[in-house]
């Protein structure tokens, strides 16, 4: 099993959702100071992925079989998270968007590693919002796993001047 699937998502509230296609969540509660710090929200049934735009965003999904390779170091910010989907159907969307028309993907029924791969962070964050050149970039790979603790495993920090 191995699916790829690019898109762009709206990134509204600077954040977009992976979800279940069939547990009834909310994200509401899952933002704490820490998830908003460590760009990850999770619930039940649901992950808040934190974007540094309030805007579009570049999306990757790869359902895969296994963990995937460590490939950290070409990102800038990395996260990884469990996820129950027992429906076996993944719905990638962003915060806004109508549920019933998101993008869904077939993954085995059940508990769920997501990997998420954030880059070009710096340039989308100082980019005019009307601007579509530096578009910040989300890769999230998911493959069947037992259920573990979320985890930071490279953090990006913004810079101001």
């Amino acid at each position: 099993m191995s699916e790829t699937a690019e898109f762009t998502l709206f990134a509204d509230y600077f954040q977009i959702h992976v979800a279940d296609a069939e547990i009834d969540w909310d994200l509401s509660d899952a933002w704490t100071p820490q998830a908003v710090a460590d760009h990850l929200a999770v619930a039940h049934g649901a992950l808040g992925i934190g974007t540094v735009v309030n805007v579009n965003v570049s999306v990757t999904v790869e359902a895969l079989s296994k963990e995937a390779r460590d490939d950290s170091a070409e990102f800038d910010h990395v996260v990884e998270a469990s996820l129950q989907v027992p429906s076996g159907q993944l719905v990638v969307l962003g915060c806004t968007d109508y549920f019933p028309d998101a993008d869904r993907f077939e993954v085995p029924a059940g508990w769920t590693r997501l990997r998420v791969s954030r880059s070009n962070l710096g340039p989308a964050a100082e980019a005019d919002v009307d601007s579509d050149e530096s578009p910040e970039r989300v890769r999230i790979q998911v493959w069947p796993a037992p259920e573990a603790e979320s985890e930071v495993i490279k953090r990006w920090m913004q810079f101001t001047g």
